[in-house]
């Protein structure tokens, strides 16, 4: 199969995963609801195709979400942000690990923190960060946790090798 077509179709079925896979496996979680799957998405996508392309991956998953009326606007700054700074850790140690804490960082502090101007220019909305950091933490951890797991899986029985298309 040729590269880029590799490439598109890996993209997609992470997105695929992404959408659909919130719909399926999300909890409570302070004022929000915690999709933990975006999260794990975002930590798998930067390992295997880098950062730029894992946070494409998370706005198409949060405009597709947006459209069909399933996920709020604050899955941009979460979502994305998360991705950007996992796939800056990756590269920086290349570990794992860092990818995930990356994703929890990126999500949990500094996407909770952006989304009070966002979601009062956008939404209308005037809470606090302190609002928005339980539910944007709960997230991140839970869902990097889950990506981190599903890679050292992927990587112990060398199926992250096939995978990587960065």
């Amino acid at each position: 199969m040729h590269q880029r077509t590799r490439l598109m179709t890996m993209m997609a079925i992470l997105i695929a995963i992404g959408v659909l896979g919130s719909q399926f496996l999300w909890f409570p979680a302070g004022i929000a609801k915690a999709y933990p799957v975006q999260h794990a998405v975002n930590v798998i996508a930067v390992v295997m195709l880098g950062p730029i392309r894992a946070t494409i991956i998370a706005f198409m998953i949060g405009l597709i979400r947006n459209v069909f009326g399933l996920g709020t606007l604050l899955a941009f700054p979460g979502g994305m942000i998360g991705a950007l700074l996992a796939g800056y850790f990756y590269q920086k140690t290349n570990k794992l690990t860092w990818a995930a804490v990356g994703e929890a960082f990126g999500t949990g502090i500094i996407a909770s923190l952006f989304a009070v101007p966002f979601a009062k220019l956008f939404m209308g909305t005037t809470l606090g960060a302190l609002f928005f950091f339980p539910s944007f933490l709960t997230s991140s951890i839970s869902g990097a946790l889950i990506g981190l797991f599903i890679i050292l899986r992927m990587k112990s029985t060398q199926q992250l090798k096939s995978f990587h298309l960065k």
